[in-house]
């Protein structure tokens, strides 16, 4: 690739010091940031991942009890069932890595040791947490080298359903990843088991793809190809050598696969679903061919806790025989809502409640869009186990998804006008694979700067052909119209989709599409605190 991505963007020799903050982190310019009248935003210093408001709004936050754990990331081999196994990297030796699991109000002190080639790091998915452990090299802190380690230390406020995973390249889109459960003591819910369900879609190790490979074919665009007759951008469908949702020609050879999926559409995502073709799609690390069983009994109440871990691929969810009552998305209780099937974006958690029935069933997450399944099995009794190739008829029925869902009333946030409005303009193409906020391709010296205290609105505008699950760190938002608490929100192409949040937690923050080709190509920015 010819041009810089946001790892060489950052560079590898940094002076940093302490929590490894940046000398970019102070000063620069509040480019599009707007209060609701259009004026420009007041421009000034930003406070800092090493700043004192970071310890001052610690200390509000009354941590409680240190509960440690321990993370080694390594490179090694990976099981994915069905005698397949392939070499990557992840926590420990599984995937996905071991749950970590606390309780709201405690301290998680947790140690990563890293034993991969090259740099690596730890973001908090969904969490509020102290600016100078949210993970993101260059910008909240240093990369945590090969053969080094650091320990995160924060308090765990808000219950419910998280997960982390690196903020380092494409990594994410290797095995690095590991669901973050958040108890809370006062749990209103009722129900006799917990099955925590992580979806991805995977390429590395198959055939010699990496994910950095995918990168880089993608990152070439369609501009320069031959398009086989067809126009460039969006349309060019079929083409020869490139993976397709539903194929009519073989693959191409194993030696250097293509990756780059044409095709791919999805009515529900506004028209292209992905960019990706993968060659496996999983639920709990496993193919459909060596799924997963949970075990119950008839009649048990069970809590799904649903993981959207993917690099490229929404998944839609059904479980056969059963309709579903939604509880939560992105950790925060919501209104319940029945559902016959579930639509979470990469980076999205749903929660929900089943009264199960007696036999054996499916749990099929279907890759939107891209006509391919990942597959457990729920087991209260006798018959014989699904097939991979089962498509419950409740995947046809009634599809909830996060931006339908109404908050709860004991989180939802009263309803008042903004203090600043910041417009996030989504643009790019896969014809050049452009893909930036506002034009930009990300910097991190590039601010959008808000106060503490504000109530602030972001507006992310959708100028492309594509769909973008875009998500917000450090805090959640609101949706407009009482809808649900979220850190991650699908914005479809062409649409306006309008969140608010109280700034409350200083610090450097990301904004970015979690589509980790979208954002390592450039599709990420920063809202920043301003003294």
């Amino acid at each position: 690739m010819t041009r810089p991505t946001r790892r060489t963007v950052l560079g590898a020799g940094l002076a940093v010091a302490g929590t490894g903050l940046l000398t970019a982190c102070s000063g620069g310019d509040t480019g599009h940031a707007s209060h609701g009248s259009g004026a420009s935003a007041p421009t000034g210093d930003y406070i800092t991942p090493d700043s004192k408001e970071i310890s001052a709004t610690e200390a509000l936050r009354r941590p409680g009890p240190e509960r440690r754990f321990k993370l080694t990331a390594v490179e090694t081999p990976l099981d994915l069932g069905g005698g397949r196994t392939v070499r990557s990297w992840a926590y420990g030796d599984e995937l996905p890595g071991k749950e970590v699991r606390v309780t709201a109000g405690d301290t998680l002190a947790l140690t990563l040791a890293n034993h991969l080639p090259e740099a690596t790091s730890i973001h908090w998915h969904g969490l509020a947490l102290r600016n100078d452990m949210d993970g993101v090299p260059g910008l909240t802190q240093r990369d945590v080298r090969a053969g080094g380690s650091f320990q995160y230390r924060f308090a765990v406020v808000h219950p419910g359903t998280y997960w982390f995973h690196p903020h380092s390249g494409v990594q994410q889109d290797r095995g690095l990843y590991a669901p973050l459960i958040v108890e809370d003591p006062k749990e209103p819910l009722k129900y006799d088991k917990e099955w925590v369900v992580v979806l991805d879609d995977w390429v590395d190790g198959v055939d010699g793809s990496t994910p950095d490979a995918v990168l880089a074919e993608l990152g070439k665009g369609m501009g320069g190809m031959d398009h086989g007759g067809h126009s460039g951008g969006m349309e060019g469908h079929g083409m020869s050598g490139m993976s397709t949702a539903n194929p009519t020609s073989p693959s191409p050879a194993p030696s250097s696969p293509s990756r780059m999926l044409m095709g791919a559409t999805s009515d529900l995502l506004g028209g292209d679903a992905g960019d990706v073709g993968y060659p496996h799609y999983l639920v709990n690390g496993r193919t459909p061919e060596n799924p997963q069983t949970f075990t119950a009994r008839p009649g048990d109440r069970i809590r799904l806790r649903i993981i959207n871990a993917g690099g490229d691929t929404a998944f839609r969810v059904a479980l056969g025989g059963h309709q579903l009552t939604v509880t939560h998305t992105d950790g925060f209780p919501v209104e319940h809502t029945r559902a016959d099937a579930l639509l979470l974006g990469m980076g999205e958690r749903l929660d929900a409640l089943v009264t199960v029935g007696s036999g054996t069933f499916p749990l099929t997450a279907l890759a939107e869009g891209k006509s391919r399944t990942a597959l457990a099995v729920l087991r209260t009794g006798g018959g014989a186990a699904p097939t991979a190739s089962v498509r419950p008829r409740e995947l046809d029925g009634k599809v909830v998804h996060g931006g339908q869902l109404k908050a709860a009333e004991s989180v939802r946030r009263e309803s008042s006008p903004p203090d600043r409005t910041i417009e996030f303009e989504l643009t790019g193409s896969m014809t050049a694979y452009d893909w930036a906020v506002n034009g930009k391709r990300y910097d991190p010296a590039q601010r959008y700067g808000v106060r503490s205290g504000e109530r602030v609105r972001l507006a992310f505008v959708n100028s492309t052909t594509m769909w973008h699950p875009m998500h917000l760190h450090g805090h959640t938002y609101a949706l407009s119209g009482g809808g649900a608490r979220k850190d991650t929100s699908i914005v479809l192409p062409g649409k306006r989709l309008e969140v608010d949040f109280d700034a409350d937690n200083p610090g450097l923050w990301m904004v970015h599409c979690h589509n980790v080709y979208h954002a390592e190509a450039g599709m990420m920015t920063v809202l920043g605190y301003l003294k």
